[in-house]
């Protein structure tokens, strides 16, 4: 892991000592003989999530994960089955199974984008036909080619899943959002279980929270919480909109006083004030920060 000048983050730079492999960018700035570069390939998600892990091996942590359709860079892969990939939205790396990639998406009509917390794709435009995928926020679809179908004043659009097959969704799972804020999505997730590395409201931890709903709006943020502390602009007093960081944690201020955040105590998303009750008092003496995006 040595560097010729910096240590370098594994969670971003993509490089195995024990396989003496490395991405190309990293050419110049590794030490010893023997290193392999590779420039990475491009690749997306298929029609499910796709589970991002710390190591080549199931029972490993998951550390993030990519919804569907998300582009991909393929790196490497390890001869049994695992491939090292970087979610290309935030550069954050892990091991994924190499079915789960595609080598590129279908062409279609456009690229649609799903802002339903949670939704799903059926084989017909009908809610009694049977469900093809399981979507979520964030989510990315092809528009197929074809009008939209009304059926009993639900309005079905042709879409084609990651990996080509046709499919339908209702209208209202694409809907632009309108008059929320982040603050105000972040609220519609809870009681949305906790889950480590999840990023979805099928399940999410507190960064991917906070990564997702301000994804939602346009505003990229890196997958970790120390990293989206590091890219934010530090303030002294929160507002509505901030993030407020803690040691491994953050969540999203919903005034001076009250946040809402993923957690492993309550195992769900939820609403705390600062220095109110036992959490509340534990979560104010921890408080290492706000951030706010830079006007």
């Amino acid at each position: 892991m040595s560097s010729t000048d910096v240590v370098l983050d594994a969670r971003v730079h993509a490089f195995d000592p024990a396989m003496r492999v490395a991405e190309e960018a990293l050419r110049g700035q590794l030490v010893g003989a023997g290193w392999r570069f590779v420039q990475p390939v491009a690749a997306v998600t298929g029609r499910s999530r796709l589970s991002l892990r710390a190591a080549p091996d199931a029972d490993s942590a998951q550390v993030s994960e990519a919804l569907p359709g998300e582009p991909l860079e393929l790196l490497w892969e390890d001869g049994t089955g695992w491939a090292r990939v970087r979610t290309v939205h935030d550069g954050y790396l892990g091991w994924a199974r190499a079915d789960g990639l595609l080598p590129r998406g279908p062409s279609g009509n456009g690229e649609l984008m799903v802002t339903a917390l949670r939704a799903h794709a059926f084989a017909g435009p009908r809610i009694s036909r049977p469900v093809l995928a399981e979507l979520a926020l964030g989510a990315r679809l092809t528009r197929a080619f074809g009008e939209v179908v009304e059926e009993e004043h639900r309005r079905w659009v042709p879409v084609i899943l990651p990996d080509g097959q046709d499919a339908w969704v209702q209208e209202v799972t694409l809907a632009i959002l309108r008059d929320e804020d982040a603050a105000a999505l972040a609220l519609r997730f809870l009681e949305t279980p906790y889950l480590w590395g999840g990023r979805s409201a099928w399940g999410l931890d507190c960064s991917g929270l906070t990564q997702v709903v301000y994804g939602a709006f346009g505003r990229a943020l890196p997958r970790d919480a120390d990293q989206q502390q590091a890219a934010l602009t530090p303030v002294q007093t929160a507002r509505r909109g901030d993030l407020v960081f803690f040691p491994g944690h953050v969540g999203v201020m919903l005034d001076d006083r009250r946040l809402v955040h993923a957690n492993a105590t309550h195992m769900r998303v939820s609403v705390e004030t600062l220095g109110e009750g036992e959490y509340g008092t534990r979560l104010a003496a921890t408080v290492s920060g706000f951030g706010r995006w830079a006007q």
